[in-house]
């Protein structure tokens, strides 16, 4: 499992986008309305549109698995609770998401 993603809920993506690029120097490998992205090393920095779910400024980790299926039965037998099972989403990948012992929630991909 190897942290691959954080991802911080913005509320407005075009001043968010602007600060940590601009003002914070990190290097933006893409920009969307819907999803812009930051080169930080084997990690990388997500901005994702705020939601009544995801308020600004909260935080999302994101991990990579080998096989994201086996992590979903593994995990599953230990008792994590998944709000969404492994799902193809509209870009393409699969994603699936749990919840931490603290209420977060934790998104993983096929690494």
């Amino acid at each position: 499992m190897k942290l691959t993603y954080v991802i911080k809920f913005v509320g407005d993506m075009d001043r968010a986008v602007a600060f940590h690029r601009d003002t914070l120097g990190l290097p933006l490998t893409f920009s969307s309305p819907g999803w812009s992205e930051f080169a930080t090393g084997e990690t990388k920095l997500g901005l994702h549109p705020a939601s009544e779910k995801n308020p600004p400024g909260t935080v999302e980790l994101g991990f990579g698995v080998p096989d994201l299926q086996k992590f979903f039965e593994e995990m599953s037998a230990k008792g994590v609770a998944f709000n969404m099972p492994p799902t193809k989403q509209d870009f393409g990948g699969m994603l699936a998401q749990f919840v931490d012992s603290e209420g977060g929630h934790i998104t993983v991909s096929a690494a």
